[in-house]
């Protein structure tokens, strides 16, 4: 069967799934995977198996036994392989995320922002803090934390609700697509093949851009719709105002509230870097090369992370932190098991040959036009079944075989980039991020749809103009 009608029926399989079925996502890209190997024809396992030889990646006696494995043997030993190298990042991405909330250090965040942009910059101060909780702590997290903030500032200056509710998008929505390790982005980056650090330094500045952009678009949206509080948001808004105006002797200091999130973020950046200066180098290397290797790997990186952020609850019973711990171990296994399944995925396209058949599809694509058309095939994908993981993940295995052969005329990340941005459009009901943000905000399913709709797709289409400009500019190609 050719590889493109594989595709086609992986696609419809999961988004059938999902939609009619209401099948759970690692349930549905696991079933998705096993039916593209069961389909995949032994003449594209041999030349899979034959590339990965010449690669060096398998031996001779390897690439036999693989090629006479059956399709369920393949699809678990890709969810180990793509377990192994995202399941200790998304778990210990996950307890920094709980005790950043936990101690209130995001609130000394987000507190520290609107005191030094003051009142008039509050939307501004609104989209950085969530940027920046966006790293290490899931989206629709930063949204329950982050509301009751916006609610209040409503409340003092008697308008611009919406502006506020869209900054937080702006901001957190844009970190969660594009900066790993959240786990879309990091995914993405497995399945393409871009380093972690490449990723986190290209998320961080095309995403920094983006929510510069995308509050631009809140703005405008903020003149044409007007929402009022909800009944229940005077409370909240009460609370979250006094927590802005009072220091409570609880909570960490700015810098140790920062250290988890920045600590990580420099080390894998300092590694990325070190290891590209070194390999570019002609003189050898000496010790200090392994050292930093080591020192920065991103599991190291996100353990230290996760150690200085138990010292924002150093004051907490031990059993109470042990709790809170457990707690967020059990949410991250759910995204570990949706990520490692997706891994599986992408790895039983791969093995159908979805690289070459994309390569050979690259000819015809002028250069910097296969952004945009991973751009579409991401947003089709997200339009349709909702989620933003999934999609990024179903069009990474599809759009993997532009930056397999090294003929793109940027670098690989740009194209991670887009399906991140792709990942944006279009938010409404099939989406629960949008259910998530009306219902915590007091909008109706059609403010919804005028509010949060068009902001989804402005991020998108802000997010795609600054990665193609990056790819132009600053190519990083070779």
């Amino acid at each position: 069967m050719h590889v493109w009608w594989l595709v086609a029926i992986a696609v419809v399989a999961v988004l059938t799934a999902i939609l009619i079925f209401r099948l759970h996502a690692f349930l549905t890209l696991l079933l998705a995977g096993w039916l593209v190997g069961l389909l995949t024809l032994p003449a594209a396992l041999q030349d899979y198996a034959a590339n990965e030889v010449a690669k060096g990646k398998m031996t001779s006696q390897h690439a036999d036994a693989f090629v006479q494995s059956s399709a369920a043997d393949r699809l678990v030993h890709a969810f180990g392989e793509t377990a192994g190298k995202v399941g200790v990042l998304i778990a210990l991405a996950g307890v920094i995320g709980s005790l950043l909330m936990a101690s209130g250090a995001a609130s000394v965040i987000v507190d520290a922002m609107l005191r030094l942009t003051g009142p008039k910059r509050a939307p501004e101060a609104m989209a950085a803090s969530s940027f920046v909780l966006g790293v290490p702590v899931f989206f629709d997290t930063v949204f329950y934390l982050m509301v009751p903030l916006a609610q209040s500032l409503r409340r003092k200056v008697g308008k611009d609700y919406v502006l506020f509710l869209l900054a937080i998008l702006a901001g957190g929505s844009i970190a969660h697509s594009l900066v790993p390790p959240t786990p879309g982005p990091l995914q993405v980056a497995e399945i393409i093949g871009v380093d972690v650090g490449t990723m986190l330094l290209a998320g961080l500045g095309i995403g920094s851009v983006t929510s510069v952009l995308s509050l631009a678009a809140a703005r405008t949206i903020n003149r044409f719709v007007e929402i009022p509080l909800p009944e229940t948001a005077t409370t909240e808004s009460q609370d979250a105002e006094q927590a802005l105006g009072e220091t409570a002797s609880g909570r960490p200091s700015l810098v140790l509230a920062l250290l988890p999130i920045v600590v990580p973020v420099v080390l894998i950046a300092t590694g990325s870097t070190v290891a590209y200066l070194a390999q570019s180098s002609s003189s050898p290397t000496g010790g200090w090369v392994k050292f930093v290797d080591n020192l920065c790997d991103k599991n190291v990186a996100l353990a230290i992370g996760c150690a200085l952020s138990f010292l924002l609850m150093r004051y907490c019973d031990p059993k109470e932190k042990n709790k809170l711990v457990a707690t967020s171990l059990a949410a991250a296994g759910s995204i570990i098991l949706i990520t490692a399944a997706g891994g599986a995925f992408g790895a039983m396209l791969r093995q159908a040959g979805i690289a070459g058949a994309v390569a050979g599809l690259a000819e015809g694509v002028p250069g910097l036009m296969i952004l945009p058309l991973a751009f579409i095939v991401t947003v089709a994908i997200r339009t349709l079944q909702g989620s933003a993981t999934v999609a990024m993940i179903t069009a990474a295995g599809v759009m993997q075989g532009f930056a397999a052969d090294g003929t793109l005329p940027f670098h690989p990340v740009y194209l991670a980039m887009a399906i991140g941005a792709g990942s944006k459009p279009v938010s409404w009901m099939t989406d629960s991020a949008f259910w998530v943000i009306t219902r915590m905000s007091g909008m109706t399913e059609a403010q919804g749809l005028k509010v949060i709709s068009p902001m989804s797709t402005a991020m998108g289409l802000a997010a795609l103009l600054v990665t193609v400009s990056f790819a132009y500019f600053l190519p990083m190609a070779g």
